[in-house]
């Protein structure tokens, strides 16, 4: 955010061990993000759920509008088409007093450009 980037980033708590991959695979899969793959399909390729799975399970680099920045055992950093956009996912188990539970963790960012004119950040 120092940079002028727009930020932001989720969480919830399952009450269960959800690995990375189904985490992945499960949040590019949903219905929801089926209808942006949809949308963004006017803009770049096509995809299906089984790239997504193949993503998830670090078989892929690109995927729909994105490619691999970054991962780990437990994170994926994506970049867009433009570059501009990030999109961030992490899982996180940890031990409660009831037994395990993970946090999975959506983070997105818009980085910005220098403005022709005077080479300040902008989001234009």
């Amino acid at each position: 955010r120092e940079s002028g980037a727009y930020t932001d980033c989720y969480f919830t708590t399952l009450r269960s061990t959800v690995s990375h991959a189904d985490f992945v695979a499960s949040f590019f899969t949903s219905a929801v993000f089926r209808l942006e793959r949809l949308i963004l399909t006017t803009m770049a390729r096509p995809s299906a759920d089984t790239e997504a799975q193949q993503l998830a399970r670090a078989e892929r680099a690109h995927f729909a509008a994105w490619r691999v920045k970054a991962r780990t055992d437990s994170q994926l950093l994506l970049a867009d088409f433009s570059g501009r956009a990030r999109s961030w996912l992490m899982t996180e188990v940890c031990m409660g007093e009831d037994g395990p539970f993970t946090h999975p963790y959506f983070g997105s960012a818009v980085v910005p450009t220098g403005h022709p004119g005077n080479g300040k950040a902008t989001l234009d």
